[in-house]
């Protein structure tokens, strides 16, 4: 065991200790959440929700019980936040509640979840990156090690795993960085992992340990300031790896960074879009939704419009543990975008743009992420591939399209098939072309999340 996971563990044991003496049983963190009653938890006697969590966080509890399910139940929203008046952090109270579940299972059959966990993410992101980036760029992403006798960046721009699927993304990110003038060094893929997948498997050693490497990677650096794209890794860093840690350097959001510079970025805006539009939200990292309304809005003629839809979760695959509800907000946000008569739905994240993609084939509008407006502005443009490729909802059609790529890329045909099926077909909460709002039937807790 390092140091890391070492310093891991002690930091979460002291943090626990900290809350079963803080904590008064106020329940105002039950009675703020959003996800408790759509995924079938009786919330009449909240105070007794928080025991059981505190009963489990002492080591005893019920793995059954209303407060383990309302543990595996939360998206990760946020709203309990600011309700509580303990100095507690509630966010951080469920995840440990969580760990401490998972940690009661059998150590092989643990390691065997975040074993297979991390494989079909590392594996997916191999594939889907491999078959649109080139391989020179796509290994200063995720191999690259700075020499010493490099200044330091401005910022370490953290891009994590995932969004390697969707690469248009990270690509639009990093020019508008390069429009700002900021000087940054990129780290992302399964290399620099935040431990995230490990820590819902239970794995707690092999997450402390990631966690940590990663954290003093971005330190080694000599960096002031990291910049998060994906919101599972913000929240992972922020409130579960880096309490742990002696970081030298500020984690934030690249969003909210890129808003208060937002008059530096304004006079690269060269292309007006007189275009409606909407956006997609989820309220878990503060800051996130306000600086990309403020991104947007400077963008000459674009109209945004408030489609009053619920804000729930951190990203799209935040709301897994509530299937059926997640499937309801799809539709009817849906729905909601096209009454309004919307040209574009504008999501954040890449976890919503891969779930919502697909569903431009039946609607009246297009959807997009908001990078991609910028890029528009700005005048640049970098193709969408993965939703055109999940347009298709063809497997077969997508491997003969890709089959000389993957071919070129040292790719195994029947892992890209694979993927193409777990990212083209599966992973579709909503049905393409489904419209109406299905039901919001209650689930039964626990989901465990372990790919972005």
């Amino acid at each position: 065991m390092t140091d890391h996971a070492d310093a891991f563990i002690a930091s979460i044991d002291s943090r626990v200790r900290d809350i079963l003496d803080r904590c008064t049983r106020c329940a105002k963190c039950v009675e703020v959440c959003p996800t408790a009653v759509p995924a079938g938890i009786d919330t009449s006697e909240p105070a007794a929700i928080v025991g059981d969590v505190l009963d489990i966080l002492r080591g005893g509890g019920d793995p059954a019980s209303r407060g383990a399910r309302w543990a595996n139940a939360c998206t990760g929203s946020g709203h309990c936040l600011s309700a509580c008046d303990d100095g507690i952090n509630p966010r951080f109270m469920l995840a440990a509640t969580r760990l401490t579940l998972n940690e009661r299972r059998e150590a092989g059959e643990r390691r065997a979840t975040g074993r297979a966990g991390f494989k079909k993410m590392s594996t997916a992101v191999k594939v889907l990156s491999r078959l649109q980036l080139p391989a020179d760029l796509l290994a200063g992403f995720t191999g690259a090690v700075e020499a010493e006798s490099e200044p330091a960046p401005d910022v370490v721009m953290y891009l994590g795993c995932n969004v390697l699927k969707t690469p248009h993304i990270a690509l639009l990110c990093l020019e508008v960085l390069a429009r700002l003038g900021t000087r940054y060094k990129v780290f992302a893929g399964p290399a620099y992992c935040c431990g995230v997948i490990q820590y819902r498997a239970g794995e707690t050693h092999v997450s402390g340990r990631m966690g940590g490497n990663t954290v003093s990677r971005f330190a080694g650096t000599g960096a002031p300031r990291v910049l998060t794209w994906c919101p599972t890794c913000n929240i992972q860093l922020s409130e579960i790896v880096m309490p742990s840690t002696a970081a030298t350097f500020n984690l934030e959001h690249v969003v909210p960074y890129i808003a208060a510079r937002i008059e530096q970025l304004r006079p690269h805006f060269v292309n007006t879009i007189n275009k409606r539009i909407a956006l997609h939200e989820h309220p878990g990292v503060a800051g996130v939704t306000e600086g990309a309304i403020k991104i947007l809005t400077a963008i000459p003629g674009l109209e945004l419009v408030d489609l009053e839809q619920p804000r729930v979760g951190y990203m799209c695959n935040s709301l897994a543990p509530v299937p059926a509800y997640k499937r309801a907000l799809h539709a009817r946000e849906l729905d909601a975008a096209a009454a309004a008569g919307v040209d574009y739905l504008v999501g954040i994240y890449h976890a919503c743009h891969r779930e919502l993609c697909a569903h431009e084939t039946t609607s009246p509008f297009k959807i997009v992420n908001f990078l991609e407006l910028v890029g528009e502005a700005l005048g640049v443009e970098k193709s969408d591939l993965f939703k055109q490729w999940k347009m298709m909802q063809d497997v077969d059609r997508v491997l003969a399209e890709v089959a000389q790529q993957a071919t070129a890329a040292g790719l195994d045909l029947e892992s890209v098939r694979e993927v193409l099926v777990a990212h083209m077909l599966e992973e579709q909460p909503l049905p393409v072309g489904f419209r109406g709002a299905p039901a919001m039937e209650p689930v039964d807790p626990p989901v465990r999340i372990i790919s972005e």
